[in-house]
């Protein structure tokens, strides 16, 4: 059960301390307290655990503070899209918002390569209107002899050069609860520039110490990358773990599925699973072609099948799109082979733009023409 309470409710007020003295009375019922901070207001929610169907919620309802109570009909509870839950999906992050409707194109190095890559993919992404990009520092490898990202060390320069060309917001993956403080410290000694969503990747989806760490954290959002090798519900669980602790500003990312059925391709594509992770919790859906496909191959019609598969996941309503680029691919020091070029960023930026009028297409033809429903 979810108490929310009237926008910016003094926690120091005699009636906010009566309906917590009420809820402390509740035989075998704990809570923990999220409060959601928006532009103009925060909002304060009380997450009630234990045997819940057992209580009036009218009678909680009746307390002064309280705006409304929604039952929890997944459980999902903080992402999860209840019954009768009329909460907003997404956020709005230095400047941009991301949300259920909104879509944007986080193109970039998959590895941090040199200062001159960095800054040639900065000036493509900023010439072609983009506020966004990805950034590998640190990188998780199958092999612990391959190049496992520049770290710390490339991080101010990083910074920087976002600033300088007005990237906004930069998809950066951790591999270890340190790097929070790295990444932080070199955003505060650089002036702050920019700003970082922090990435969680497949390996780490059930690093459940990691996520607890980066959950406990409200600063920088969090893109999560669904697990390789475990189910919808798993991932889905997991990146409630980052919520239950109090970070609830999460992007649920697809990224492929480790099975040889998917071959040639790297992974199994999933992007049919956007819209049911839509309907079931409030988070954007993210898609991460190159990783799904891991190749720069074409079909007959002249199109790569990286292209072919970020159309299906933004034909099915996705929110963000996550695709390397490199100005040298051949050069990459990670995933060279699966890399488009900076010269392909207008042809995918507007492959996109087609795909996504579809989409908006289709909404605008069932909400035209869909029966009544019985």
């Amino acid at each position: 059960m979810i108490v929310i309470l009237h926008p910016d409710t003094d926690k120091a007020e005699a009636a906010y301390r009566k309906l917590v003295a009420y809820i402390d009375e509740l035989a075998n019922v704990t809570y923990r307290v999220h409060d959601v901070v928006g532009a103009s207001h925060t909002v304060t929610e009380l997450y009630l655990i234990g045997n819940t169907a057992a209580l009036d919620q009218r009678e909680i309802e009746s307390f002064e503070v309280v705006e409304r109570v929604v039952r929890v009909s997944q459980e999902y509870r903080v992402l999860g899209r209840h019954k009768g839950d009329p909460r907003a999906s997404g956020f709005t992050y230095n400047g941009v918002e991301f949300s259920q409707d909104e879509l944007h194109v986080f193109a970039g190095l998959c590895a941090v390569s040199t200062r001159e890559h960095v800054e040639a993919m900065m000036r493509a992404l900023a010439a072609a209107g983009q506020v966004c990009t990805r950034m590998g520092a640190y990188k998780p490898r199958t092999s612990p002899y391959s190049f496992q990202g520049h770290g710390r060390a490339c991080l101010p320069w990083v910074f920087e050069l976002a600033g300088k060309h007005g990237l906004r917001v930069i998809a950066m993956e951790i591999t270890h609860e340190s790097h929070v403080d790295e990444i932080h410290a070199a955003l505060e000694q650089s002036g702050r520039p920019t700003g970082v969503m922090v990435q969680i990747g497949t390996r780490n989806t059930q690093n459940f110490e990691l996520l607890k760490y980066v959950g406990r954290q409200r600063e920088y959002p969090v893109l999560f990358k669904r697990g390789f090798g475990i189910t919808l519900e798993e991932s889905l669980n997991a990146a409630e773990y980052l919520a239950s602790e109090g970070n609830r500003n999460v992007i649920f990312c697809l990224r492929g599925m480790k099975t040889n059925l998917g071959d040639p391709h790297r992974n199994m594509v999933d992007f049919a699973h956007i819209p049911v992770v839509k309907r079931l919790t409030r988070m954007p859906v993210g898609i991460d072609p190159s990783h799904s496909v891991g190749s720069r191959e074409r079909s007959a019609d002249g199109i790569l099948d990286v292209m072919h598969a970020t159309a299906q996941g933004v034909i099915a309503g996705a929110n963000l799109v996550l695709v390397d680029f490199h100005p040298e691919p051949a050069r990459a020091l990670v995933d060279g082979p699966q890399t488009l070029r900076v010269e392909e960023l207008e042809w995918f930026l507007e492959d996109v733009r087609i795909v996504r009028e579809a989409y908006l297409a289709r909404r605008a033809c069932m909400a035209r023409l869909e029966p009544p429903q019985t």
